[in-house]
């Protein structure tokens, strides 16, 4: 029986280092001139993270990080833009579903650059409404066969918790994202659910 793949070993991830390996050959100047150029096309709006500008912006950010790019100061900071008080690094906060737990992430390190206490309070409550009732569809899918057993027909259900998951993606791009955008020069939001095999192509705005 073959090893299983651990999922820095899985093909899509395999994949996504080979297309990093071109901006793993930039100079630091010319890196930090591309990122400060993409983070300018990426200003006032509100993108999926299954975007490809987002995921080329994604895997320049990684090497930027462990270079320690912005630190270096090689450019400005495109208009708008404030340091990430996580890792200094410009501020493009990521939503998804754990908002209240994680609060908005960092593009640039992954760590917690937005606490959802420090989301402004006035968008707090609908924020919060929204991810208990995205929780619970997603929960469906990490239930046990102990209460898989409990419904009539738990494929059913599964399917019916995707569907779900589906429209509130959709409800919080239309209804919760814009606001924060009020706020944040740019913003990245989750736009899948593998969970659930909920795809990008799924969540129709």
């Amino acid at each position: 029986m073959p090893e299983p793949q651990s999922a820095s070993d899985a093909p899509v991830d395999r994949l996504w280092k080979e297309y990093g390996k071109s901006f793993g050959e930039f100079d630091d100047l010319t890196l930090a001139r591309w990122s400060s150029q993409t983070l300018g096309q990426l200003h006032g709006k509100a993108w999926r993270l299954s975007h490809p500008l987002v995921g080329a912006y994604r895997l320049a950010a990684q090497i930027a990080h462990d270079r320690g790019l912005w630190h270096q100061r090689l450019v400005n900071f495109p208009t708008g833009y404030t340091a990430a008080p996580c890792c200094r690094a410009p501020l493009l906060p990521f939503f998804t579903r754990e908002v209240i737990e994680v609060g908005l992430l960092c593009q640039h390190c992954g760590e917690s650059a937005v606490p959802f206490t420090d989301i402004p309070a006035e968008l707090r409550p609908a924020i919060e409404k929204w991810a208990k009732k995205y929780g619970a569809a997603h929960e469906v899918a990490h239930w046990d066969e102990k209460k898989q057993k409990k419904v009539a027909d738990y494929d059913r259900k599964f399917e019916g918790a995707a569907q779900e998951a589906e429209e509130l993606l959709a409800a919080v791009c239309h209804e919760v994202i814009p606001l924060l955008l009020e706020h944040y020069p740019a913003l990245v939001w989750e736009d899948h659910d593998e969970c659930l095999e909920v795809r990008p192509e799924d969540v129709v705005l």
